[in-house]
């Protein structure tokens, strides 16, 4: 806006507002500071009239003497501002009035107190001032009872008429003070502005000649030192405008036929491009036919190998025999998917990848993800576990072999960057219509974490963030890029957020259909039963109460063994019996003799007993739990 005013217009904005702002701000200071000195004089005025009132009623007061009253507050009347004056016994009963009604309410006192209040509003203030007995002595009569009894009271209004005059005539002197200071100002800012305004248009006129071409014109004196100086320097700009143009004419003639040759060899070698450019496709499409090819082939001599070292382990071999196909068959697996990647990877590249669209449960393919990963997680006692939120739809409808390809690229790079803590797959709904689901899964580990230079490496062909644990874990660099081609492929989205030393979040965000199931219309069969659980990880014990609850089930949470057994005993053969009773336990939590002795104490209470346990101490818990 401010940008839109032209110079004359910003000499008097520049002189007026700040004169104006000052005249605004002084004015209105003083005129308030005369306003609240008049209405401190008003109040002040009040409290002397009511005090002079006291002592002079007191008398009349004490014997209640009427027309006294009367006369005293007749003569009040006659005081500056005084609207009414009223007399009241110590019962409040009026004694005495003169004037009109009051316009204000009473204020309110206290009946020990013996100073004057008061209450005001915009027309008048109503004063309201305990007699005392004290006041008898300020009369010249003798006091017949304590100087703190009252004896009366004095009702005095004073009108804000004259105030409110004085401030009205302090208002309009003031404003004729700031209209005619800024009108003055405002003639001189014109005469000025004129005088710095004429010479600019002269200077406005010759620059615009000047671009339109007119490299002759020239500027004339201005009368003022430093416009001459402007026009003087304008002046030579053109005359060096002038000499520029004729050589620039003289150089554009030549650098045109200059032009005209480079253009003849450029159109020789786009047509040299444009032959390299379909021989490299060519090149690389063929590559990616090779590549996809070599892989498949590969591929079946590799399962061959892998089966047949299989049914080898199941024969009868030496302890170093059975080690050394287990080498073979690790090293099998790792070239499998190895090779596993590259197919995928070229397929994307060749654009020749397609994806089902099928109905799936969510929940179930999380649970298979960590299955598959799970014995890898716990031999470095690693707590793997995952939680769909309840609001989260679990049945719908994509490409759920490859969407676990994905979920278990990153679950298993987690583990592998992991030395301990956890691992958590969330699945939560960000959006939702009618027919589809904006879901965000993310996979949160607590590993080594990426530095913002490897963020941006992450993503690419063959890159790993760090080399030396990707040389002790091994893997290609494919990973995370085939994951990257698939979500997008999908319609989705994948990244990373990460702390070094803290751990990393990889997330996908898709928007897939969504598939009804028989499952969701058929009621629940375990509807209204309770279950005691015991978890003592924080994340497993939220995930596992989430699930049972979505069955239906009414869970109760305990901290321990000993407290979930008691509240079985004490709640069996009721109403509130418990049916079930989930444990997750590990070997350094319970013995495996401890267990097998509770689960038989739950039993015989009629509570049947589910324990959870890592899938590396199966067979500890297996074989001393009852079946």
């Amino acid at each position: 806006m401010f940008k839109d005013i032209g110079i004359k217009g910003r000499v008097l904005m520049l002189t007026l507002l700040p004169t104006s702002l000052l005249a605004v701000v002084l004015g209105g200071y003083f005129i308030w500071m005369q306003l609240s000195g008049l209405q401190a004089q008003l109040l002040q005025r009040g409290h002397m009239i009511a005090e002079q009132l006291a002592p002079l009623a007191a008398p009349a007061l004490l014997h209640s003497d009427r027309a006294l009253l009367q006369r005293i507050a007749t003569e009040a009347l006659e005081q500056p501002d005084v609207r009414a004056v009223t007399f009241l016994s110590t019962q409040s009963d009026r004694l005495a009035h003169a004037g009109p009604s009051m316009l204000n309410e009473r204020p309110v006192i206290d009946s020990n107190t013996v100073d004057i209040a008061e209450h005001s509003s915009q027309d008048a203030t109503r004063f309201l001032l305990p007699v005392m007995a004290q006041h008898l002595t300020l009369s010249g009569q003798e006091r017949s009872a304590s100087e703190s009894e009252s004896i009366g009271w004095v009702e005095l209004e004073l009108s804000h008429h004259n105030t409110l005059i004085s401030g009205y005539r302090s208002l309009l002197t003031s404003l004729l003070l700031v209209v005619t200071g800024l009108i003055i100002t405002g003639l001189l800012a014109l005469r000025m502005s004129r005088s710095i305004n004429d010479p600019l248009l002269r200077i406005k006129q010759g620059v615009a000649l000047l671009k339109d071409g007119h490299l002759e014109t020239r500027l004339p004196p201005l009368g003022s030192h430093e416009l001459d100086e402007l026009a003087s320097g304008i002046n030579r700009m053109a005359e060096s405008l002038q000499a520029a143009q004729e050589e620039m004419q003289h150089s554009i003639d030549q650098v045109t036929e200059d032009l005209r040759q480079n253009m003849e060899n450029v159109e020789v070698q786009n047509i040299e491009l444009d032959f390299a450019r379909k021989e490299a496709l060519e090149a690389s499409r063929i590559k990616s036919e090779f590549l996809a090819n070599m892989s498949h082939e590969i591929r079946t001599p590799l399962n061959g190998i892998l089966g047949f070292t299989n049914l080898l382990q199941k024969s009868e071999l030496s302890p170093r025999q059975q080690d050394y196909l287990s080498t073979i068959e690790q090293s099998a697996d790792s070239l499998l998917s190895i090779i596993n990647e590259v197919l995928d990877f070229s397929k994307i590249e060749a654009g020749k990848l397609v994806l089902e669209n099928i109905p799936f449960n969510l929940r179930d393919l999380l649970q298979d993800t960590l299955t598959i990963l799970a014995p890898t997680a716990h031999e470095k006692k690693l707590e793997l576990l995952s939680l769909v939120y309840r609001d989260t739809p679990v049945w719908l409808s994509g490409d759920p072999l490859r969407l676990k390809q994905v979920l278990t690229n990153l679950v298993s790079n987690a583990i592998k960057f992991t030395r301990e803590g956890s691992i958590v797959i969330r699945a939560m709904l960000e959006e939702e219509t009618a027919d589809r689901a904006q879901l965000r899964i993310s996979v949160r580990d607590t590993g080594i974490g990426l530095a913002e230079e490897d963020l941006r490496a992450l993503f690419q062909a063959f890159s790993q963030a760090d080399n030396s644990m990707t040389r002790q874990a091994g893997g290609t660099g494919l990973g995370l890029v085939i994951s990257k081609r698939l979500i997008e492929q999908m319609g989705g989205e994948i990244g990373v957020d990460s702390t070094p030393g803290e751990g990393s979040e990889f997330w996908i965000s898709l928007n897939l259909p969504k598939a009804r199931s028989e499952a969701d219309e058929q009621p629940r069969a375990l509807a209204g039963r309770r279950v005691a659980m015991l978890e003592s990880s924080e994340l497993a014990r939220q995930a596992l109460q989430h699930q049972l609850e979505d069955c239906g089930l009414q869970v109760s949470v305990f901290s321990d063994l000993n407290s979930l057994c008691d509240a079985v005993e004490s709640a069996a053969g009721s109403a509130q019996a418990f049916s079930c009773a989930v444990l997750g336990v590990t070997s350094d939590d319970l013995a495996p003799a401890e267990l097998d002795k509770r689960v038989w104490d739950l039993d015989n209470l009629g509570c049947k007993s589910v324990v959870f346990c890592p899938t590396t101490e199966q067979t500890l818990y297996q074989n001393s739990v009852p079946d």
